[in-house]
């Protein structure tokens, strides 16, 4: 799937990783221009990327702190490699009474930054390549939930005043004046790109579970993108007329516990979970009292909350074009992989 979204457009560049070995698993099939965007102090991890880089690949790691900067550096000298790394800026918000946002990097000001970047400069092995902001309160959090309209009015009126603290603006100001020269500043999210898309100093916004508009994203004012992704569960039981209870489901997207982290039954439209049980590991009752007939052996059709968990619990997934199936493309389950 990795190579289908590179090939398709010029405008698709690069990839984002969670893990350095996932960044040199990609590296090894062929994959170039990699960022690993959370930090590591496992100096074996961070020879890996040295290693890679020593190949010519292009690998960038994550740092927001003098810690990271000692380690990187002496990794890097070890390797004789100019390790590309990244800042990771804060871009959470304070308000009187709440914290809006995820709890992230230490680098909350251009002056944080700044001098981090003063120490960067004086390591002989490490480039400061770009930087990164991820507006995760506005990418992960949605505000067009039915039934909840005050909640919906709070949670806007947040994103609004989050947006408008351009803290990624004045970080890429404060160290292009030190003589920076960034090849990148990350915006993140696929919840936040219709507002980070209009911030000039952005370069790069980095998109997951948008390719699959996943089911969480319904809830979102502005993301409008038809459903790409699901998977079918097969009804096993009729314990009472209206309810068809299926086999497995419950492939739960991670974040705080709510009910938006749940699947969502997406045909026969009408279907729903049942309130006290919702989607569980070995069965999911789902009512339903529609005109469809359902047997048993029948497939119920589930979209995921986020992209994450449907492709870590399946080994494949089948391309679908015309209504046939025009391919099957392994996921890094079905390669044997697991980065984290």
């Amino acid at each position: 799937m990795l190579k289908r979204v590179l090939d398709s457009s010029p405008q698709y560049q690069g990839l984002m990783c969670f893990t350095i070995p996932e960044a040199v698993y990609l590296s090894s099939s062929g994959f170039n221009d990699l960022l690993v965007a959370y930090p590591t102090c496992q100096k074996p991890l961070i020879k890996l990327a040295c290693e890679e880089i020593g190949k010519d690949k292009k690998v960038i790691l994550m740092i927001d702190s003098l810690e990271h900067i000692h380690i990187h550096q002496e990794i890097a000298e070890q390797a004789d490699v100019c390790l590309p790394v990244c800042l990771d800026i804060d871009m959470s918000s304070s308000f009187p009474g709440l914290h809006f946002g995820v709890r992230r990097s230490g680098i909350r000001s251009k002056n944080i930054a700044c001098k981090l970047f003063e120490k960067i400069k004086n390591c002989s092995n490490l480039k400061l390549e770009g930087i990164m902001g991820y507006e995760a309160q506005i990418a992960g959090l949605g505000d067009n939930y039915p039934g909840q309209s005050f909640k919906n009015f709070m949670v806007k009126a947040l994103k609004s005043s989050s947006i408008k603290a351009k803290r990624r603006k004045e970080v890429v100001e404060g160290l292009n004046g030190m003589g920076a020269q960034l090849e990148l500043v990350n915006g993140g999210g696929t919840g936040s790109l219709e507002s980070t898309r209009e911030e000039e100093v952005v370069t790069e916004l980095t998109v997951g579970s948008g390719f699959y508009a996943s089911a969480l994203f319904d809830n979102y004012s502005g993301f409008k993108h038809l459903p790409s992704a699901g998977y079918a569960i097969e009804v096993v039981r009729k314990p009472k007329p209206g309810i068809y209870t299926c086999h497995g489901g419950g492939y739960i997207a991670s974040g705080s516990v709510a009910s938006d982290k749940q699947p969502v039954p997406y045909l026969p439209s009408g279907a729903r979970l049942t309130k006290n049980e919702g989607a569980g590991e070995v069965q999911t009752p789902i009512e339903y009292k529609g005109k469809t007939s359902l047997e048993l052996g029948d497939p119920i059709f589930m979209r995921h909350s986020k992209a994450g968990e449907l492709c870590e619990r399946f080994n494949t997934l089948l391309l679908i074009a015309e209504g046939k199936i025009a391919g099957e493309v392994r996921t890094y389950r079905g390669e044997g992989q697991c980065f984290l």
